[in-house]
């Protein structure tokens, strides 16, 4: 294990970590990703105090929250890493795109979007990294009254 081996690990990480949700894949790639129990910090998009949880809990509610969306896309860039023995921080760029169906849009906009940071811990596990803690701040949203999948859910990522 060498820093540039680690870092490369730590950058797919957030690759797996992107793809959960745009793939749906919500089976074997949330246990390549985060740790168990995982923490999660989404207050700056849906204003809910950090928590931390089982990894079975957030896997069924991340199914039930980009269920409603037909399409995701999460661009994760300019990955800023610390690496101190098994533990490690990723600071990194986000422009996430949530889609609704045109149906549910309406003659209105058909996409949410989230700009922002994320400021992730990791730990190295026998089985490789996992995100530990997940935190984004988001610094731009546009129509963020279809972020639970449509303009009367309001529910939030």
């Amino acid at each position: 294990m060498n820093v540039l081996s680690d870092r490369a690990d730590l950058i797919e990480l957030l690759g797996r970590y992107a793809d959960v949700v745009d793939l749906k894949e919500f089976t074997e790639l949330p246990g390549l990703v985060y740790a168990d129990p995982v923490t999660l910090d989404f207050t700056s998009v849906v204003g809910l105090p950090a928590t931390t949880v089982p990894l079975g809990d957030y896997v069924e509610v991340l199914r039930a929250s980009f269920a409603p969306f037909v399409a995701t896309h999460h661009t994760i860039t300019g990955h800023v890493i610390e690496v101190d023995g098994d533990r490690a921080t990723i600071h990194a760029h986000v422009r996430a795109e949530h889609w609704v169906a045109k149906e549910v849009a309406g003659d209105g906009p058909d996409r949410w979007l989230v700009v922002g940071f994320y400021d992730n811990e990791a730990v190295r596990t026998p089985d490789g990294w996992r995100l530990s803690r997940v935190k984004l701040t988001a610094v731009h949203q546009e129509n963020p009254h279809l972020s639970g999948g449509g303009p009367a859910r309001g529910r939030a990522e």
